[in-house]
């Protein structure tokens, strides 16, 4: 097949996979397990048959072609086996396979795996193996790790045949709950609404002196909140908003991790949160509306702490100066058009947000019906338009919206791949481990290794999230940290249930700007033609406070535990204060204040340190007297800056 009939049949797939997943979404005439069986199956067929059409047809790639086609047939057999025969391997079969089964499994297993390291890399791919030799030598390890060992009937079993592990319950949340949003997402970004977010975010520009860097941060959470990829994310919006950074000022490596801390900002802003918020909500067994709610306060958190360290950043780079952003924005469109724009994607969320806020419908039939709206009025609207100012461009309007329509569908289905690959694998990766008793075991040894003393365990927890983390996207992170590192944190040190799995959620999103995993940062750094340690640098810098964050939510639970109260709001702006106080103290402007340089370092750490203590700290007075001696500092930091630069008289 030739690249241009597999672009066609890629479409005609997408297609076809979308009128599955709404089919189901409406109907619901099957078991979640076989649905997601079909599922899995259609979107690894989408992920290779996108990854053929971006080969090329020559000797180089056939081995490539055919390796793909081969994984194809594989997929398809397999998919069709197991939907074929799902009763029968959910009930009078469980525990045994025939050998042909066994033999299937064996080789989609061996599929899986491959997929895996083509789309996330070697080090993913070596924690999936890692599972299976766990499972399979157990026997052999030492100490606590050691177990019985699993033959390879049961590790397939547990894997494939028993529709658990690749078809398991993270699978059934991602094809009930996640992939309608990434449907969303697909249609919003072929409706035009990514560019108008990034219209309207460069059209604040003009607003502050540092308005183009807060531009990109504004347009990245937005946009990343809803593809729940820090890779995609950066790639998306980097590529406009880090060449217009540097043209205002800013150092290469400065709008790569700037661009790198909002795209990983962006999977923490509700009410999408990189999809996270549903598997946290399914997994906590609470409504979506509370994980929503109980986001807000620490978004908000980051989102000024950053706005804040963004703007010391311009004016330490930038100076008085800024870009001229009106040559970048579209300033061909009338007001009028861009209210009409803002309202046909305004009236698609605001349903979203009532059906699920308001009236609290399930998930998949919330985002169903905003889905069917979102087309509605994507089509809709352009089209009564067109029919106001001349009526003989409807049909061409209609011929575009359709193929708009038909682009939406194949974006979100070729972002949504990879991410039910990557799902699929983390599902088999916790069903192996939990099957070992391995959650146990990391409980006992972070107890271990922490002596039981709580802050030693959370700092080795954030460890252990961060490398867990793996540049995945968000949901895949979470998932697998939630189910391995969160249990223990609730059982053994009593941290809430909602306190324990936003430590884990912000704890995996960090691998995406901590070196050396930093994919958010690979990804930047490429784009800005910068060094990847430097770029890292300055990403830590303007994030520092969401490396402090999480242990805010442990020993200060009321940030994100029971809504909106007065004890809520309090620790959250003193949570808030402390971060600014960090970002004052890793990003003022040296030259500000005429000091000499271990003067400065010494400084930085202090306020460093107080803001920690600000955000961290049980004990009210001790959060309050950090921030007074705080604004002490800083009072007589802004007041030698004063003398030194008051001009003198002759």
């Amino acid at each position: 097949m030739d690249i241009k009939s597999s672009r066609f049949a890629l479409t005609v797939l997408t297609v076809a996979f979308w009128a599955w997943v709404v089919a189901y979404a409406w109907f619901q005439w099957l078991p979640r397990a076989q649905y997601t069986i079909a599922f899995v199956g259609l979107s690894v067929l989408v992920y290779l048959l996108h990854e053929y059409t971006e080969l090329e047809a020559d000797d180089r790639q056939l081995l490539q072609m055919a390796g793909l086609s081969v994984l194809a047939v594989v997929t398809i057999v397999t998919t069709v086996y197991l939907y074929g025969n799902y009763n029968t391997l959910v009930t009078t079969r469980v525990g045994y396979a025939l050998y042909y089964e066994e033999a299937l499994a064996a080789v989609f297993t061996i599929g899986m795996i491959y997929l895996t390291y083509r789309s996330f890399g070697l080090a993913f791919v070596s924690v999936l193996l890692f599972a299976i030799v766990y499972g399979y030598f157990g026997n052999y390890f030492p100490g606590v790790l050691v177990h019985g060992g699993f033959s390879t009937t049961r590790i397939l079993n547990i894997m494939v045949l028993e529709i658990n592990g690749f078809y398991g319950e993270l699978s059934e949340i991602i094809a009930a709950w996640v992939a309608l949003f990434l449907l969303y997402a697909g249609l919003l970004k072929a409706y035009g609404a990514f560019d108008l977010i990034i219209r309207a975010a460069f059209r604040t520009a003009t607003l502050v002196k540092s308005g183009v860097a807060q531009s990109a941060v504004v347009a990245s959470l937005v946009i990343g909140s809803i593809n729940g990829s820090q890779t995609a994310n950066a790639a998306m919006t980097g590529s406009f908003t880090i060449p217009l950074m540097k043209s205002s000022g800013l150092k290469s490596e400065t709008a790569g991790g700037v661009e790198s801390v909002a795209s990983t900002g962006g999977q923490i802003m509700p009410p999408v949160m990189g999809a996270a918020a549903f598997v946290m909500a399914s997994l906590l067994g609470i409504a979506y509306i509370d994980v929503v709610i109980a986001g807000l306060v620490p978004a908000a958190i980051f989102f000024l702490s950053v706005a804040a360290g963004v703007h010391y950043t311009w004016i330490a780079q930038s100076g008085e100066s800024d870009l001229d952003v009106t040559d970048h924005v579209d300033e061909v469109k009338s007001q009028s058009q861009l209210l009409v724009e803002g309202f046909t994607f305004a009236v698609p969320l605001v349903v979203l947000i009532v059906l699920l806020g308001v009236l609290q419908w399930t998930v998949m039939t919330s985002a169903l019906y905003t889905v069917i709206t979102m087309i509605a009025f994507g089509v809709g609207v352009p089209v009564v338009s067109a029919t106001l100012r001349d009526s003989q461009t409807v049909a061409g309007t209609l011929k575009t919206k359709a193929v708009e329509t038909v682009e939406g569908f194949r974006y979100g289905a070729v972002i949504l791949a990879p991410i039910a690959i990557i799902i699929a694998a983390v599902n088999g990766i916790v069903d192996v481990l939990v099957s070992t008793g391995i959650p146990g075991i990391l409980s006992l040894m972070l107890m271990d290794l922490s002596g039981g003393v709580m802050v030693v365990a959370v700092v080795l927890a954030m460890v252990i999230c961060i490398l867990l983390g793996l540049g995945m996207p968000t949901v895949a992170a979470y998932s697998l940290v939630a189910l391995l590192i969160a249990p223990t944190l609730i059982t053994e040190f009593a941290i809430p249930d909602l306190a324990a799995h936003y430590f884990v959620l912000y704890a995996a999103i960090l691998s995406g700007i901590t070196p050396p995993i930093a994919i958010a940062v690979v990804v930047t750094a490429g784009i800005a033609e910068s060094n990847f340690w430097t770029t890292c640098l300055e990403a830590i810098k303007l994030a520092a406070p969401l490396y402090v964050l999480p242990f805010a939510f442990v020993y200060n639970p009321e940030i994100v535990v029971g809504g909106f109260t007065t004890a809520t709001m309090f620790s959250g702006a003193l949570a808030l204060l402390g971060a600014v106080y960090i970002i004052h103290g890793l990003n003022y402007y040296e030259r500000a204040f005429a000091t000499g340089r271990a003067t400065n370092a010494g400084i930085r750490v202090v306020f460093v340190a107080l803001g920690t203590i600000a955000m961290v700290a049980p004990v009210r007075l001790v959060q309050v007297g950090a921030l007074a001696l705080g604004t002490v500092l800083y009072l007589a930091q802004t007041s030698a800056w004063r003398r030194t630069s008051a001009p003198t008289s002759d």
